[in-house]
C-alpha cells in the first residue's frame, strides 16, 4: 500500500476553491500563523509528523515542457499534506475532535466542504478529494513520532550522563546511572509494527510481504 510506510501514513488532499475566495483563505492562514491558539488542538496531536496547507493558483501549476499546452483551470486549489501514525480513520477522527473550528476556518470556503462535524460527511469529503501516494519513503518506518521524540531524549540524557560520570567513582556512577534509568524509564521501549488496524489492512500487508 503506497500510502503506508511502516507505522506512518501519507495523506494528500486537493480541494478546489473559487478565485475570489482565495484571498480570504490566505488571510486565514496568516492569522493562524500569527495566533497559534486557533490550531492548539492540532499541535497537541502526538500522532502527527507533519501537516501543511498550501494554495496553488491556476497560473502556478507547472509545465514540464515549453510545448506542453497550458491548462485552463477554473479554480485555485488547496493542497493539504500530512504524515501521521495510525489508521486513516483514527487520523481524520482526531482532526474532527481536536480542531473542528480550525478545520472549518481553513476549508470553509472550499467547494462542497460539509464542515468537520458530523464526521461521516467530512469522511466522504476527504475520501473524494484524496490523491493516492505513488511513492512514500520513511527513514524510520518502525518508529512513531513519539518513538523519535523518546530517542532524542534518550540520546540527550546519555550525552549528559557521559559527561557527568567521566571521573566518577563506582558508587557515584551507580547512583547517577540509576537516576538516568528512572528519568528515561518512559522513553525506553522496543519499536515494532503497529497492531492490526483491520482485516483488510492485514491482508494488504501479507500480500506485500509475499512480493
Amino acid at each position: 500500500m503506497s500510502n503506508i510506510a511502516g507505522k506512518a501514513y501519507a495523506m494528500n488532499v486537493i480541494t478546489p476553491l473559487r478565485w475570489y475566495t482565495r484571498w480570504v483563505t490566505r488571510i486565514t492562514f496568516w492569522i493562524a500563523g500569527r495566533f497559534t491558539s486557533t490550531v492548539t488542538g492540532l499541535l497537541t496531536l502526538s500522532l502527527i509528523h507533519y501537516a501543511r496547507w498550501v494554495l496553488v493558483t491556476p497560473r502556478q501549476f507547472p509545465r514540464l515542457a515549453s510545448d506542453q499546452p497550458k491548462e485552463d483551470l477554473k479554480y485555485t486549489y488547496m493542497l493539504f499534506f500530512s504524515n501521521f501514525n495510525g489508521s486513516w480513520d483514527q487520523y481524520v477522527d482526531s482532526f474532527s475532535s481536536a480542531i473542528p473550528t480550525g478545520l472549518n476556518m481553513f476549508w470553509i470556503l472550499n467547494i462542497k466542504y460539509p464542515k468537520s462535524v458530523p464526521m461521516l460527511p467530512f469522511h466522504r469529503y476527504i475520501t473524494s478529494n484524496q490523491i493516492w501516494t505513488d511513492y512514500y519513503y520513511n527513514a524510520y518506518p518502525m518508529a512513531s513520532s513519539n518513538d523519535v521524540k523518546s530517542a532524542k531524549r534518550v540520546r540527550d540524557g546519555l550525552l549528559q550522563f557521559s559527561a557527568c560520570v567521566e571521573n566518577a567513582d563506582p558508587e557515584e556512577f551507580t547512583q547517577k546511572y540509576n537516576r538516568l534509568l528512572l528519568d528515561l524509564q518512559h522513553d525506553l521501549s522496543q519499536m515494532g509494527p503497529n497492531p492490526i488496524v483491520s482485516l483488510s489492512a492485514s491482508a494488504v500487508e501479507r500480500r506485500l510481504n509475499r512480493e
